[in-house]
C-alpha cells in the first residue's frame, strides 16, 4: 500500500521536461539575484513613477476630449438662450453627480483630496481600507468626471493623485513581498508611501524637485535623507515620463521628433534679459503681504464653511443620505454664475484651468494692449477672454477674485474626488496679475533711476502671486520652485521667494494650513503643530499633563486581578510592575495575552467543570515585553512631541527612578 501511494503521489506531481524546468527556474533565480543586487526598491519605484505619469497623462487626454465635447455642444446648439443655458449647466451637473455617486457607492474613502488622511497615516495612525487597491478605480473615474466639469466647478487633481500614488505604492509593496518572498515590513511600506507623495505631485506638474520638497513640507514633519533619494528617483521617473508623453502627443510631436524637447507644462515667453528692476522688490513684498492676508481670510472662511455645512440640518441630511443631490445643487449654482452670456463673461469662464494659467502668465501688458488690440495683440490670444467692452481689465480681474473667493470655498464641500491646490494656484496668479497690471499702470515707463526705461512685466507678478498664495494656504515654501519648474522661467526666482516667505510668515502665524484645517474639521487623530515658539512653552514638562491613573498589573497577579484590570480599561497594552508594594516598571503585556490567560485559567469561585488551571500568575504564564522607551516626569513637551512624531508612538509610560507614575498618549500631548 505504501508503494502504491508513493507511485500515485509521484504520478500526481510529475511535470513534463523536469530538467529544462529546473534550468529555467535556476536562470530566473540568477536573473533576480543580479537585478536585486542594487536593491529591489528602485525597480518598484521606477514602476510607480512611470505608472502614475501614464495615468495622469491619460486622464488629461480624456478630460480634454470631454471638455471639447462640452464646448462643441455649447456652440452648436444655436443662439437660443435657454438651450445654451441648459447645455452649459446640465453637462457638468451630470458629470459631477456621476462622480459623486460612482465613487461613493464603491468606497466612502474616494471623496475629497486624500492628503489629510495620508498625513495621519504617515504619523502612525492606522486608517482601515484607506489604501486598499479597490479604491483606485473609483478615485480615477470620479476624478476624471470632476475635472471634465471644467471652469464651472474649478477643481484640480494634485491631492487625489497623491492618494492614488499612495494606493499604488501600497499595492506594489505587497507585490514586492511576494517577489522577494519576505515578510511585509511596515518601515519598507512607510518608505514607499513617502516616495509616493513626491510622485503624485511630480506626475501632475512634471516637476520632480519641487514635488519632493512639497511632499516634505506638507506631508511629513520628519523626513529621512534615505527617503529623499527614493522620492527624488521615483518623482524624476514620473515627471520625465509625463513630459515625454506630452511632447509625443503635441502637434509638433505628431509631425515628427525633429527639434523636439521636453517643454514646460505652462508655456511662457518671459523676457529674461531684464526680468525685474531692483526697486520692484518693494511691490513684490506688498504682493506677499496681500497674498498672506487673503490666504488667512480664505482659510478661516473655508474652515467655517466646512463646519457650517455639517451643522446645518438640510445640508447635513443631504450629505448623509443623498450626496449626489447636494452635488447637483451646488454645481447648478456654480454653473449658473459662470454662464458665459451672464456673469461668466466677466470671469473668463470659457477657459479651462490650464488656459487660465497660460493667459495669466502672458508676457504682454494687458493695459497697453486693450486700446490697440487690433495692431498689437496676437490674433485669438487667450488674454482677450479677460477683455470685455463694458469693463476694463482691472474690473474683470477684480470681479474674478471676488466671485472665485467664495465659489472655491463652496466647491471644497462637494463630496467627490477633487484636488484643491490647483484652484488656489490659479487664484494666486490672478492676484499677482492684478497687482502687476496696477503697477504697470502707475509706472508705464517702468522703474528706472538711470539708463534706458525697463517696462513692468505683470506676468512676473502673476508667477510670484501663484507661488505666494498657494504656499501660504498650504504652509509650503517649495511653491516658489514649483512655478519655476512648471513654467521653465527662473528670472523671477528671487522676488518670488521673497513673496512666498512674507505670505507664509503671515498665514502660519494666524491660521493652520488648508490640510491641517481639514484634519481638525474631520476630527482625525493627528498631532497639530506647536505654533508657538515662546520660551515659556519649553518649560512645560510631562508631569503637568500626563495621565496619573494608570491601570497596572503586578507579576504576581492572578485571575481576579487580571479580570479587574480588563474591566477597568480598554487599553491595548498594560504596564507590568514588580509587585504591588514595589511599582518598578518591568515591561508590558498585551490585552490579547491577558484574554488568553483568563481563558486558560479557572475562576477561583467557579463551579467544578472542565479542567483548567486553578493557579498561575501573570509573570509565569504571559510573555512580558520589555520597555524600549519611557519618559521621565521632567521630559519637556517639545521633546515628547518630537518623539511621538518621529517614532510614530501611541503611548509612553512615565517613570520616576524606575517606578511607574503615569502615562502619556496622543490625547494628552494634543
Amino acid at each position: 500500500e505504501e508503494e502504491v501511494e508513493r507511485v500515485l503521489v509521484s504520478e500526481h506531481s510529475w511535470r513534463p521536461c523536469p530538467t529544462a524546468r529546473r534550468r529555467v527556474r535556476g536562470c530566473l533565480e540568477w536573473v533576480k539575484r543580479q537585478l536585486f543586487r542594487v536593491g529591489e526598491d528602485w525597480y518598484f519605484l521606477f514602476i510607480l513613477g512611470v505608472l502614475m505619469a501614464t495615468i495622469s497623462f491619460t486622464t488629461d487626454v480624456i478630460v480634454t476630449r470631454l471638455h471639447l465635447a462640452h464646448m462643441w455642444l455649447y456652440r452648436e446648439i444655436g443662439d437660443i438662450g435657454v438651450l445654451k443655458y441648459l447645455s452649459w449647466t446640465l453637462y457638468p451637473m451630470a458629470l459631477a453627480a456621476f462622480s459623486t455617486g460612482f465613487s461613493q457607492s464603491i468606497t466612502p474613502y474616494s471623496g475629497g483630496s486624500g492628503i489629510p488622511e495620508l498625513k495621519t497615516i504617515l504619523m502612525g495612525v492606522v486608517l482601515e481600507d484607506y489604501l486598499a487597491i479597490q479604491n483606485f478605480g473609483a478615485k480615477v473615474v470620479g476624478l476624471t468626471c470632476t475635472l471634465a466639469c471644467g471652469s464651472t466647478v474649478f477643481l484640480g487633481k494634485v491631492g487625489p493623485y497623491v492618494h492614488l500614488s499612495a494606493m499604488a505604492a501600497a499595492y506594489l509593496g505587497k507585490m514586492r513581498t511576494t517577489v522577494t518572498r519576505e515578510y511585509e515590513n511596515k518601515f519598507k511600506q512607510h518608505e514607499m508611501l513617502v516616495a509616493a507623495q513626491a510622485v503624485g505631485v511630480a506626475s501632475v506638474f512634471g516637476a520632480p524637485i519641487s514635488g519632493v520638497l512639497f511632499s516634505i513640507e506638507v506631508m511629513s514633519p520628519h523626513f529621512a535623507v534615505r527617503d529623499y533619494w527614493r522620492g527624488f528617483f521615483a518623482a524624476t521617473c514620473g515627471a520625465f515620463m509625463f513630459r515625454l508623453l506630452a511632447v509625443f502627443n503635441s502637434e509638433q510631436g505628431k509631425a515628427g521628433w525633429a527639434g523636439q524637447t521636453i517643454a514646460a507644462l505652462f508655456k511662457s515667453d518671459f523676457k529674461i534679459d531684464f526680468p525685474f528692476h531692483l526697486l520692484e522688490t518693494f511691490f513684490f513684498l506688498i504682493l506677499g503681504i496681500i497674498c498672506g492676508i487673503v490666504a488667512c481670510a480664505y482659510l478661516f472662511c473655508q474652515r467655517w464653511m466646512m463646519v457650517a455645512v455639517k451643522k446645518n440640518r438640510l445640508t447635513a441630511k443631504l450629505l448623509a443620505t443623498d450626496k449626489p443631490v447636494y452635488t447637483v445643487l451646488v454645481v447648478l449654482l456654480l454653473a449658473s454664475i459662470t454662464f458665459p452670456p451672464g456673469l461668466g463673461q466677466f470671469m473668463a469662464s470659457r477657459l479651462t484651468m490650464k488656459e487660465h494659467l497660460i493667459s495669466l502668465f502672458d508676457n504682454h501688458t494687458w493695459g497697453s494692449l486693450v486700446p490697440n488690440a487690433s495692431g498689437v495683440a496676437k490674433p485669438g490670444g487667450l488674454w482677450q477672454e479677460w477683455d470685455h467692452p463694458s469693463a476694463s481689465i482691472y474690473g474683470t480681474l477684480t470681479f474674478f477674485l471676488l466671485m472665485k473667493f467664495w465659489m472655491l470655498i463652496l466647491a471644497t464641500t462637494l463630496p467627490l474626488p477633487a484636488g484643491y491646490f490647483m484652484p488656489i494656484f490659479v487664484y494666486g496668479a490672478a492676484i499677482g496679475r492684478l497687482v502687476g497690471e496696477v503697477v504697470a499702470l502707475l509706472f508705464p515707463q517702468g522703474l528706472h533711476s538711470e539708463g534706458l526705461p525697463r517696462p513692468i512685466i505683470p506676468a512676473g507678478y502673476a508667477l510670484a502671486g501663484a507661488a505666494a498664495f498657494s504656499g501660504s494656504v498650504t504652509h509650503a515654501v517649495s511653491t516658489a520652485l514649483l512655478v519655476c519648474e512648471a513654467t521653465g522661467h527662473l528670472g523671477h526666482i528671487l522676488p518670488t521667494v521673497l513673496a512666498v516667505l512674507v505670505a507664509n510668515a503671515i498665514s502660519q502665524k494666524n491660521q493652520p494650513s488648508f490640510y491641517d484645517a481639514t484634519i481638525i474639521v474631520k476630527k482625525l487623530p493627528y498631532l497639530p503643530p506647536i505654533r508657538t515658539r515662546h520660551i515659556a512653552s519649553y518649560r512645560v514638562v510631562v508631569e503637568e499633563f500626563m495621565e496619573r491613573r494608570v491601570v497596572a498589573l503586578a507579576k504576581g497577579d492572578g485571575f481576579q486581578e487580571v479580570l479587574v484590570a480588563l474591566d477597568a480599561s480598554a487599553d491595548a497594552e498594560y504596564p507590568v510592575v514588580e509587585s504591588t508594594g514595589s511599582p518598578t516598571l518591568v515591561g508590558t503585556v498585551s490585552r490579547s495575552q491577558l484574554v488568553t490567560f483568563l481563558q486558560s485559567h479557572e475562576h477561583p469561585q467557579a463551579p467544578q467543570g472542565e479542567k483548567l488551571a486553578t493557579v498561575g500568575t501573570l509573570g509565569d504564564d504571559c510573555a512580558i515585553e520589555p520597555i524600549m522607551l519611557q519618559f521621565s516626569p521632567w521630559t519637556s513637551l517639545h521633546q515628547a512631541y518630537h518623539l511621538f512624531q518621529l517614532l510614530k508612538l501611541q503611548r509612553v509610560f512615565v517613570t520616576r527612578s524606575g517606578e511607574l507614575v503615569g502615562a502619556v498618549s496622543r490625547a494628552e500631548v494634543r
